[in-house]
């Protein structure tokens, strides 16, 4: 076999550099977004959240350049083995990341709705949701970069907290709405946003699956349940008094 000539290999790793930054980048963007969106919606600060919406285009602009990078790459070395398996794992991370920023996108949008209604108490059940998200953030963006498939596995598992946090909160909302017709406005956007928090938790977890398949080859076996209830759940109104 003809080995490659050293300014190949040099330019070859000048790529994985590159494309390492630029996942790098996307994650400090939709960590930052993500956090900016929950600080907007419990301090009811509407100018946050235009600014929210507005970084949004920084995140899809890092995805098309991960793209194309990882186009050329794939042209251009034609890698195997575990090269092979990195750059698809970072195209699908980076994937997972511009969808983190859309739900984000999305809160600041309800954010600003809510900033002109009455302070609702509901607020509080969703910063301790929007906590324990970015914490999953974290800790999936960190591990991605350090390859350690013990802290995605962790982040994966954490998922089960969060789809309970969310069942409750779902459960709360709708009682509110029908305890009084003033509460639906309000509940409604804050259900909006509940759920888009539920699901930037999925998608950490979908960077850990893929992280674990990245580095170890092999899929994460399903070894805990669902528990977001919410698709099912049935509230009763309160009977009223004869």
């Amino acid at each position: 076999m003809v080995s490659k000539p050293d300014h190949i290999h040099g330019a070859y790793n000048e790529e994985f550099e590159r494309l390492t930054k630029l996942f790098s980048q996307m994650g400090g963007l939709a960590e930052s977004q993500f956090s900016d969106s929950i600080k907007s919606v419990s301090k009811r600060d509407a100018e946050l959240a235009l600014q929210v919406k507005k970084r949004d285009k920084e995140i899809d602009a890092l995805e098309q350049e991960v793209e194309q990078l990882v186009v050329r790459m794939l042209a251009l070395r034609q890698p195997v083995a575990n090269d092979l398996r990195y750059i698809v794992a970072t195209l699908k991370t980076a994937a997972d990341i511009e969808r983190i920023g859309d739900y984000a996108k999305n809160i600041g949008k309800r954010a600003q709705a809510l900033s002109q209604l009455p302070v609702s108490p509901m607020t509080r059940s969703i910063g301790r949701l929007g906590a324990l998200v970015q914490t999953m953030l974290k800790d999936i963006f960190d591990a991605y970069l350090e390859g350690n498939v013990e802290k995605a596995v962790s982040v994966w598992e954490a998922d089960e907290e969060v789809d309970e946090l969310y069942t409750s909160i779902f459960r709360e909302l709708l009682t509110y709405m029908m305890e009084d017709p003033r509460h639906i406005t309000p509940c409604t956007h804050l259900l909006f946003i509940a759920k888009n928090i539920e699901r930037i938790g999925d998608h950490a977890t979908n960077i850990a699956e893929t992280l674990h398949y990245q580095v170890e080859g092999t899929q994460l076996e399903e070894r805990r349940r669902k528990a977001d209830a919410s698709n099912y759940m049935v509230v009763q109104p309160k009977a009223e008094d004869a």
